[in-house]
């Protein structure tokens, strides 16, 4: 029988990886946002309007291929590996038509700008942008679908470089593409677009080519040509897919659309709230990344029949994650009074942050339970009630609470972002007491 201490090993070497890999991106994502506002503040403006916007459409994608990985994962505990290739092939043509949605929805949002309000003098930035980003959505959608079947045989460490390698070429090509360096022209923010889609295509290149020109994947490449793209694969994987991907927009959502009430309080506000978004996206990642693996340990265990195990393992990754909650919010607590001047000058927002990471370190405990125990369903292939629980948890409890608590009270940015630890920590009890009832 396998005992608790030993899946902390196990869960680190899969996580490990995925989080590493999910860093790299938020660094990526840093690096740009600082080249385009060196650039000039109307390029900062247009790219963030853009990304705020598709960055939902992104991490629906994401939440939908996750659906491939427990699929994988409960194959292999099975020990049915040569169905696995059957999956990863259906994974793809799934993928590559909801990256084909994707796509037509970036599409829509381009040809309405004009009906958006924007300032006249964005729309020139945007437009062009907006199109290399367009253009990107079929590789990542594409690229995804051969991580998750790579996570999903415990394989993570091949993403996780692969995902490094773009990410920084993705830098060095803003930095010529951007600036004009190395006698190439000076692109300004159409560069950065530029450069996010070749850094993307090729992100799924060498994916694909590590899958299909090396002898690293050898045992399902050969399944892999003999297999078809079937119904019955395709209703299973959209019936995976579509739950995630709904509850990671919602969780997305609640923290997007509380904007709308920070800009009601000005400026000042609306700074130190989205510094504070850039801090927790470094806790949510190690989170989810760590229970990324939570989910394929699951899988693993559902499909060999241990369900006792997958107990363990659900408990393993959650108190690994609230380790990191520890390790992280310590030094923040201590050094909350000067976070905010490593982003702005402005001694005003730098006050702002101080407090608000108060309620934010409230919320961790929270945000860890129900990172794990949504992943945890994820591997038991149980995501249809995370769909309910979600909107519950983010829209009729976490955005009410965000405007009470606000305005209401009188509470201003502080209690907005009060709303927030009854909204995950509520979503993670429920997404507990459902893991324990398909469980037991």
């Amino acid at each position: 029988m396998v005992r608790i201490k030993s899946h902390y090993t196990d869960l680190l070497r899969i996580g490990v990886p995925i989080m590493m890999g999910q860093m790299s991106t938020i660094v990526m994502g840093l690096a740009d946002t600082l080249m385009v506002g060196h650039y000039g503040t109307n390029e900062l403006a247009a790219s963030g309007f853009v990304n705020n916007i598709l960055g939902l459409l992104i991490i629906g994608g994401m939440g939908f291929s996750y659906g491939l990985t427990p699929v994988v994962g409960a194959l292999l505990g099975e020990g049915r590996v040569h169905g696995i290739a059957g999956k990863l092939k259906n994974g793809i043509f799934a993928c590559f038509v909801v990256g084909l949605l994707m796509t037509l929805l970036a599409a829509l949002l381009l040809l309405s700008l004009p009906l958006l309000g924007l300032p006249p003098e964005l729309l020139p930035l945007v437009r062009p942008y907006l199109l290399m980003l367009l253009l990107s959505m079929l590789p990542i959608m594409l690229f995804n679908a051969y991580k998750q079947f790579s996570d999903g045989i415990q394989d993570t460490s091949m993403p996780m470089w692969i995902m490094l390698v773009s990410n920084i070429a993705n830098i060095f090509g803003n930095w010529l593409l951007i600036f004009g360096h190395w006698g190439l022209p000076e692109m300004g923010l159409l560069g950065a677009g530029v450069a996010t889609l070749l850094s993307r295509i090729l992100q799924f290149v060498l994916m694909a080519g590590m899958f299909h020109l090396t002898r690293h994947y050898d045992l399902y490449r050969r399944d892999f040509h003999q297999t078809h793209i079937t119904k019955a694969d395709q209703v299973e994987l959209h019936r995976m897919g579509w739950p995630v991907a709904l509850q990671l927009g919602m969780e997305a959502a609640s923290f997007s659309l509380s904007a709308i009430y920070v800009g009601w309080l000005g400026a000042s506000a609306l700074a130190a709230h989205q510094i504070v978004i850039i801090i927790s996206q470094f806790f949510f990642m190690l989170y989810y990344g760590l229970s990324a693996a939570v989910a394929v340990r699951v899988s693993y265990y559902r499909g060999s029949g241990e369900a006792e195990q997958t107990h363990r393992v659900a408990a393993a990754g959650l108190y690994l994650c609230w380790l990191i909650a520890l390790c992280e919010g310590l030094p923040l607590f201590l050094l909350r009074d000067k976070v905010g001047m490593l982003f702005t000058h402005s001694s005003e927002v730098a006050s702002l942050v101080a407090l608000v990471i108060i309620p934010f370190l409230v919320f961790q405990i929270g945000d860890a339970l129900q990172c794990t125990y949504a992943n945890a369903l994820r591997g038991m292939a149980r995501v249809k009630a995370m769909v309910w629980i979600a909107f519950v948890a983010y829209i009729v409890i976490s955005l009410p609470l965000g405007y009470i608590f606000g305005f209401v009270c009188n509470w201003g940015l502080v209690g907005v972002w009060m709303a927030f630890p009854f909204g995950l920590t509520t979503a993670g009890l429920l997404y507990f007491r459902e893991f324990r009832k398909c469980t037991n």
